[in-house]
């Protein structure tokens, strides 16, 4: 089992990153949301340089975001400043499009990209559109000593649906999953199993868990302060979806009915928040970082145990080593902003696993 922490990018972040791999911790994943954070790849080269075993990835790039020569050159430079250390994680887009008022990519236009990108990295000449063009693009100078093509950048996708897990095992790439609830989780992974089978693949699957959570002590409640900071931010985000993807009462009957209620209450606030054309600028600031003071009273201690990953130690192991039992190969925990200092608390509850 590894154990590896998430960030949403920031200037500081090398400051965890490095404090993890004196941990002993396997990785660090850094979230691409232009708009809410600095530059990924600017934040994980500071954590390059700062360190010189754990691994780094992008969790998880958006193809729209950045052209394939550009993403290519991102990853082959930072694979020069930490050679063998590097991966690529992608998806079709939540946050960096969201941010934007913008819908997911399709999973065509990501497997495309993907090959683009990976081609690229080996070393080969592509074929490339790009505004009405079809152009023939290779890296010009790879001998040069200024990029790094020969050490491998081992691919990700980030996928919650039945297609996007097809395209996970069709390109036979690692798998990112999302979440903190035991049941939904271990059925998602069963789920990918039957896709990674069913693609004839017989290597085994890399599967990292991503959650947020808090490690309570004694005498702590789920919707303590702290517990709030460290683990809100994701039931936060599990609104800031629906409302943006459902219709007023199509969850009734599919969430259970304290659930269902809430998101209603926090769609009315939605609705209520500016001009239409702009509700996701409002929506998706502090998204996955912090909690706004209105967002405050939709953190009910029941969702955050059920959305994240919060309890008494204890309760957080057996929940981790029921889904470790179940196939995950990482447990990945995202770090807050200013909140960094759980990374203590995580790696002595990991140690226990």
């Amino acid at each position: 089992m590894q154990f590896a922490i998430a960030l949403a990018s920031s200037t500081e972040s090398w400051r965890a990153v490095k404090r993890a791999e004196e941990l002993g911790f396997h990785a660090a994943w850094f979230y691409d949301t232009q708009l809410l954070n600095p530059d990924v790849f600017m934040c994980m080269t500071q954590a390059a340089m700062a360190t010189d075993k754990i691994r780094l990835g992008t969790g998880v790039l958006i193809p729209s975001n950045r052209i394939e020569p550009v993403a290519a050159n991102a990853f082959a430079t930072l694979n020069q400043i930490a050679p063998g250390r590097v991966d690529f994680g992608v998806g079709t887009g939540f946050t960096g499009r969201r941010t934007m008022g913008l819908p997911a990519i399709t999973l065509a236009r990501m497997k495309s990209y993907v090959e683009r990108v990976q081609g690229l990295l080996a070393g080969e000449t592509i074929s490339w559109d790009f505004e009405g063009y079809e152009r023939k693009i290779r890296f010009l100078n790879p001998d040069f000593g200024l990029i790094n093509l020969e050490d491998e950048i081992p691919l990700y996708i980030s996928a919650f649906g039945p297609r996007s897990r097809q395209l996970t095992a069709e390109l036979g790439a690692g798998w990112l999953n999302f979440g903190a609830d035991v049941e939904r989780a271990i059925g998602d992974l069963n789920a990918m199993n039957d896709a990674w089978s069913s693609a004839g693949r017989t290597e085994p699957l890399d599967c990292p868990l991503f959650f947020l959570g808090c490690v309570l002590g004694d005498g702590e409640a789920a919707d303590c302060e702290r517990a709030i900071a460290q683990a809100g931010p994701a039931v936060s985000v599990f609104f800031h979806s629906l409302v943006e993807t459902t219709e007023p009462g199509a969850m009734a009957g599919v969430l259970p009915p304290q659930i269902n209620e809430t998101l209603e209450r926090y769609r009315a606030h939605y609705q209520n928040n500016g001009p239409a054309d702009e509700r996701y600028l409002e929506n998706h600031r502090g998204h996955l970082m912090f909690i706004r003071d209105e967002e405050r009273e939709f953190m009910d201690p029941a969702f955050i145990q059920q959305l994240t990953m919060t309890g008494q130690p204890e309760a957080i192991r057996d929940r981790l080593r029921a889904l470790a039992d179940a196939g995950y190969t990482q447990f990945v925990v995202q770090l807050v902003e200013h909140h960094e200092d759980a990374l203590e608390q995580w790696a002595d509850v990991f140690a226990t696993l």
